[in-house]
């Protein structure tokens, strides 16, 4: 397990010590190997943990006592069970292929040795999140992957908008980290314990109906943590201006590690969660308006990255809707699934970028389908799998979701419209983004001439591909598999034993759980039938209706001035509070009373040395003097 841990951490001291050295080549291949030993580590710990009995399925070691106060005792303890298994596999695989992409599409920046360091430096972090036994250890490299986003998303930090978007994702998540240290405080003050399978062990067994529970008061504030990190309503406006870091830095962000924290971080304390009804309907109600309303800003978007910054906003409410509604094993489904296609998606942006010379506006694109055959076919599969069409790995996990937001006892129709609605979203947002770059007539300036990405960076859009299309199948539904000739549903099957059951939960009859799905395949194939139309076959269509809709289209162009109305409310109050506090306070006041004890104990020793000359006349009369008024003294008491 060491291993998996510390082989990123070693490549990135070497790289970090190296950070001058401008060969991408050299500092790329020695952080794409120390994440691949790392990732080969992590398949031998797998197989090792498959060939446990099931009830005894868990590797856990404490490398030292870190420390010990009172009450408080915790160990730098790991472990490896089904939950982070999955994670570990998701974050050294994907982000083996991540660092790959990169070898190519950093080749020609100077800061390649700095880069490669961060990104092993990120996989560190990440792995020390989701392998760590407790909440202090998981704090650490929840820490460290956000101190990482920050260098990463601010890596061409002489431009002050990129900067200034690694300081909103450092500060935003700073929001978040507080409430999630408050969550910690509550949690460990009532169950005096600060590792995962004691708490889960001693989660209320009766459901609290109170607001002020501790169960339902430290999963809150677990979960306002989350929602910073992983980007939901009303701490999501980060990541898409994370966008201005490298690209490959967006897919190691948005696809294999920073952003599913969250959703991980519920499943590991999923009994804890299951105690607090009122945390899980809050966590339902915010994801599934999350994967609406980002959904929504997509569809007006042209850029590029940006378009596929609130798709994984939109999704990962998904997979919070999932948890709350007590599909935790639904939500690390979407969680996997969604990697391959979203990490897949990224990249090609890379690729198209990569071709188009730095340009990202989809309106200057079209027809890049002839110039970027292979980068066209990858990224045709990932659409298919993020719009959710059978049999691609995005539509086993969403309609899970879907209907377990319809059947569950802590769901509702209401849930399962709202997804369904993200889902119609999404399709159309994906296809005008899928037409604008590779379908239709070509807009693409004279003076660029695209070409596909040379062979460093297609390998690992191929892998991606590949998995966006059978990546599903091991959680095929039963309904489904049934029809196939009784597939099993491998993914239930090895969750199951750390995921609590949803209580007066009862499956779905096989004709309400196909007319589910009929339902959502039909709505997002319309919708991106539709956006097809609207794109490629009529392009003047979409003018003439935002023309209609003007003021509604300004609202959500404007991704409904979200960030004006946090400077407005928030930031300027909060800065200009902050300014006067500083001058009326600390200048004023508090710089002013320092300066006059000085003056005064400056003057008092101006006066002591004064009195000390030397001369012997004067201290002689100093002591006459004394003596009279000490004689006085005692003659007149």
């Amino acid at each position: 397990m060491a291993l998996v841990i510390l082989t990123p951490f070693v490549g990135f001291l070497i790289n970090g010590l190296r950070y001058k050295k401008h060969s991408a080549n050299l500092a790329g291949t020695i952080a794409t190997i120390a994440v691949g030993i790392s990732f080969i580590c992590s398949i031998i710990l797998v197989a090792d943990l498959i060939s446990l009995p099931e009830e005894t399925r868990k590797i856990a070691v404490s490398f030292f006592d870190w420390m010990a106060i009172d009450k408080l005792k915790v160990s730098a303890g790991f472990v490896i069970d089904q939950i982070s298994a999955i994670m570990i596999l998701v974050i050294t695989g994907v982000g083996t292929l991540i660092h790959l992409f990169s070898i190519g599409y950093m080749h020609h920046d100077k800061g390649a040795a700095k880069y490669f360091s961060y990104l092993n430096l990120f996989i560190f972090n990440m792995l020390l999140l989701v392998l760590g036994d407790n909440l202090l250890v998981m704090f650490v490299g929840w820490e460290g992957v956000g101190l990482c986003s920050y260098l990463l998303i601010g890596f061409w930090f002489t431009d002050k908008e990129k900067a200034a978007a690694g300081m909103k994702a450092f500060v935003t998540n700073r929001i978040g980290d507080a409430a999630f240290l408050l969550g910690m405080f509550v949690l460990f003050l009532t169950f005096g314990t600060l590792n995962f399978a004691e708490l889960n062990a001693l989660a209320p067994t009766t459901v609290e109906a109170s607001w002020l529970g501790a169960a339902t008061l430290g999963t809150l504030f677990l979960f306002i943590g989350a929602t910073g990190k992983s980007a939901q309503i009303p701490l999501y406006v980060w990541l898409p201006d994370a966008m201005a870091g490298p690209t490959p830095v967006s897919a190691l962000i948005h696809a294999a590690t920073m952003v599913t924290a969250g959703v991980y971080m519920i499943v590991r304390l999923n009994p804890m969660f299951m105690a607090a009804p009122n945390t899980m309907m809050v966590i339902a109600i915010i994801g599934a308006a999350t994967a609406v309303f980002a959904a929504t800003i997509g569809i007006t978007q042209n850029d590029i990255k940006k378009v596929l910054a609130y798709s994984t906003v939109s999704q990962l409410g998904y997979m919070f809707l999932a948890c709350g509604v007590g599909a935790f094993g639904a939500a690390m489904f979407h969680l996997m699934t969604h990697a391959f296609f979203k990490a897949l998606m990224f990249l090609g942006s890379g690729s198209v970028i990569h071709a188009m010379h730095e340009e990202q506006d989809i309106r200057k694109m079209g027809g890049l389908k002839k110039y970027l055959p292979i980068t066209h076919l990858t990224f045709f599969l990932g659409w298919l799998a993020i719009i959710g069409m059978p049999p691609f790995a995005g539509f086993f996990s969403k309609d899970e979701i879907l209907a377990y937001a319809f059947n569950s006892p802590l769901g509702s129709p209401v849930l399962w419209a709202m997804g369904a609605i993200g889902a119609t979203l999404t399709a159309f947002y994906m296809t005008r983004l899928m037409a604008l770059t590779f379908w239709g007539k070509s807009r693409v300036p004279s003076d660029i001439h695209p070409h596909e990405s040379p062979a460093l960076m297609l390998i690992p859009l191929i892998v991606l591909g590949v998995l966006s299309v059978i990546g599903g199948w091991i959680g095929i539904p039963h309904v489904i598999g049934e029809y196939l000739g009784h597939i099993p549903n491998v993914w239930e099957h090895w969750l199951h034993p750390l995921i609590k059951p949803i209580p007066g939960f009862h499956h779905l009859d096989a004709v309400t759980e196909f007319t589910l799905m009929g339902i959502s395949v039909t709505l997002a194939a319309i919708s991106a039938a539709v956006a097809y139309h609207f794109y490629v076959r009529s392009p003047e269509t979409p003018n003439r209706v935002a023309e209609k809709i003007k003021p509604i289209y300004n609202v959500v162009y404007h991704k409904y001035f979200v960030d004006e109305g946090y400077f407005a409310f928030i930031i300027n109050p909060l800065v200009n509070i902050s300014r006067n506090t500083w001058y009326y306070v600390d200048v004023n006041f508090i710089d002013k009373m320092t300066y006059l004890a000085g003056d005064l104990v400056r003057g008092m020793g101006s006066f002591a040395r004064s009195i000390q000359t030397g001369n012997m006349q004067q201290y002689a009369m100093y002591i006459g003097i004394g003596v009279v008024v000490a004689l006085s003294f005692v003659i007149m008491r």
